[in-house]
């Protein structure tokens, strides 16, 4: 019996379909968590870059992170907090905060959780991280963060 010559588009095309159907239901997604390692060398540059893209000066490391801190069920999490000095002194410290929200909307993807007041607190799924936009004198940027209680390895 002869073959039509669409037979061999027309499974082109299923196979098609079938891998975009799979993508979509996430099989074959294995994406998996980062370590506490991982995470928290995510957290430490987002910090730092955080602070070098709302051009602040000098800054400090207050915690330097890079250590082990047990959460229960054999996890651990990881920590970092710097500060910097804006180029203006006199600037208040929620329009601090302000600013660090908004600048780090521009290179990483954190959702503010809760409503907010002097400071803010944010988290990223993606990177099992969430920052705290601590300023409280003026003209003084202050940022710690965390990671989520992650494995080790």
């Amino acid at each position: 019996m002869p073959r039509s010559n669409r037979s061999l588009p027309v499974r082109l095309g299923a196979v098609l379909v079938a891998t975009i159907l799979a993508a979509s239901c996430g099989v074959g997604n294995t994406k998996s968590q980062p370590t506490a390692a991982q995470a928290g060398a995510n957290l430490k540059a987002h910090i730092l870059k955080l602070l070098d893209k709302v051009s602040a000066r000098g800054p400090r490391i207050t915690d330097p992170g890079g250590k082990d801190i047990p959460c229960g069920a054999g996890k651990v999490k990881r920590t970092f907090a710097a500060t910097a000095l804006d180029n203006a002194e006199q600037t208040t410290p929620r329009s601090l905060n302000e600013m660090m929200l908004g600048t780090l909307s521009g290179f990483a993807d954190y959702r503010l959780t809760g409503p907010g007041g002097p400071d803010f607190n944010v988290v990223s799924e993606g990177t099992k991280t969430s920052l705290h936009l601590n300023s409280s004198k003026h003209g003084e940027y202050s940022v710690s963060g965390e990671t989520a209680c992650l494995s080790r390895s």
